[in-house]
């Protein structure tokens, strides 16, 4: 492996942990709800989330 395949293989190790830590955060604390990932090129570039909040009836 040279220099430059070792440098683009720790950046995309850097990017693909940096995805993961995004997708917990939009998951933490959330009881109901969706997270839709937007992918490009085999990389996250989006991540939506869409809480929803239960109501109980009377």
């Amino acid at each position: 492996m040279t220099k430059l395949d070792q440098s683009v293989s720790n950046e995309a190790q850097h990017l693909l942990e940096e995805s993961i830590a995004n997708v917990r955060e939009a998951l933490s604390g959330m009881k109901f709800g969706n997270v839709s990932l937007t992918v490009h090129e085999g990389r996250i570039v989006q991540i939506d989330v869409t809480e929803k909040k239960r109501i109980r009836s009377a």
